[in-house]
């Protein structure tokens, strides 16, 4: 289904696969000790992946779209050479129309602006946006293009990352589209408040997000992009703006392995004290069930931000039927009151932290293309730790005795959607 690969020349891929491991190595090497403690996770992230260990990146924590939005924009207007833009929703509202006027604006100055839109998540768009972009001189492409004839099984493999990449250099990645719905304003005072989370990445870790874009943009463009220093710029270029280890956790159904779930389980198994989780949907598979079950057994403070309503009733009870096995061995869980929780990230022992497109569910684990950065930096850590315990405010926390006089009728329905749980 997705067979066309960036690197096809064999002799190529194993020398790519000898730097990134001799990069790692120096990186590791000469890192602090808060990757050490992870070494396990770093190893296993290289291993299957190719992931590189990467140093020397700024990392900016960006909340909610009123935040993200803003910064996105003054890196686009800077923009020399190429823009990479990928999401999973765009749509032809007062925010994507900023964004769209931006990058014509850059395309008439001359700079190379491609655009993969996901052809389900952006099918709004298709008659509107896009070919207004295209009559722009820019590039854009639907991913995995939807066809009656394969419906169903083209919506089970959908684009669900969010990546721009500017120049080579600078990077976002998170769970924020391109929507007005992801911007708070006293403006919008009466829309739901949406909680959300996105990262602004510079430095080395910027070629693995342009790695995955080339991979993506060679499945669904016409004409396939080769790597140059334009897009991947040397390293000795790139000045040293931050001292961050960044590494970026990718999986998709071309994946041998399930990256992002394996990331997520090998941090779980090393952490000693805190596991903080903030997602929209958890529907876990039995070895993340498990894994928090036996880290909260085992002494481990796992917390969870759960929205209080979802955007769907039937996901609402699908997760609900998984409260009592964790609530049982002492998971605390909460449920955000303020508007809609969106963040994906976890937080663990407030040293090591994960933010990306992959919500705590089976279809972003095995049927989604996701995308997360994992930065192994205890003052980063620690900017999301704060931001979680704030939500916490705004949070109501599940009683478990309560939680159990939950009706026959009630208890039964949950367990229904929980069967089903897997195509939700």
């Amino acid at each position: 289904m997705y067979s066309k690969k960036l690197i096809n020349n064999h002799a190529l891929a194993t020398k790519l696969k000898g730097y990134i491991h001799k990069y790692s190595l120096e990186t590791y090497n000469q890192s602090v000790a808060t990757v050490k403690n992870y070494k396990e996770l770093a190893n296993m992230l290289l291993t299957e992946s190719t992931s590189p260990l990467t140093a020397d990146n700024e990392v900016a924590l960006l909340l909610n779209g009123e935040h993200k939005f803003p910064e996105l924009i003054r890196a686009l207007k800077a923009a020399k050479h190429h823009i990479h833009i990928e999401y999973y929703i765009v749509e032809d509202d007062e925010t994507g129309r900023e964004i769209e006027s931006v990058l014509i604006k850059k395309a008439q100055e001359g700079v190379h602006v491609r655009f993969i839109y996901d052809d389900y998540g952006s099918r709004s768009i298709r008659k509107t946006l896009v070919p207004r972009l295209k009559k722009a001189g820019i590039r854009a492409f639907p991913f995995f293009k939807i066809r009656f004839i394969t419906l169903a099984n083209r919506l089970n493999y959908r684009n669900h990352r969010k990546i721009v990449v500017i120049d080579g250099r600078t990077a976002f990645l998170g769970g924020i589209n391109i929507s007005d719905r992801y911007v708070n304003t006293t403006q919008r005072a009466d829309k739901v408040f949406w909680r959300d989370t996105h990262l602004r990445l510079d430095g080395p870790a910027v070629q693995y997000l342009q790695y995955l874009f080339l991979c993506d943009w060679n499945f669904c463009a016409d004409v396939p992009l080769e790597p140059d220093n334009l897009l991947f710029p040397p390293l000795s270029s790139i000045p040293k703006l931050g001292s961050k280890i960044v590494q970026i956790a990718a999986s998709g159904p071309d994946s041998e392995t399930p990256v992002i779930l394996y990331s997520i389980l090998q941090a779980i198994n090393l952490a000693s004290q805190e596991i903080l989780i903030s997602t929209p949907y958890f529907i876990p598979n039995e070895s993340l069930l498990d894994a928090l079950r036996i880290a909260s057994l085992g002494g481990v403070k796992v917390k969870i931000i759960l929205p209080l309503k979802s955007d769907s009733s039937i996901v609402d009870l699908a997760v609900q039927s998984y409260y009592s096995e964790l609530l049982s061995v002492g998971v605390e869980i909460y449920r955000y009151q303020k508007g809609f929780m969106h963040a994906k990230t976890i937080v663990f022992d407030c040293q090591l932290a994960m933010v990306g497109t992959s919500n705590m569910d089976i279809r972003s684990f095995d049927l989604n293309f996701e995308v997360n950065a994992i930065v192994y930096d205890r003052e980063f850590a620690k900017k999301l730790h704060d931001t979680f315990y704030r939500d916490l405010n705004d949070s109501v926390k599940v009683d478990a005795l309560e939680w159990e006089k939950r009706t026959a009728v009630r208890k039964l329905t949950e367990k229904a959607f929980r069967l089903i749980s897997p195509l939700l």
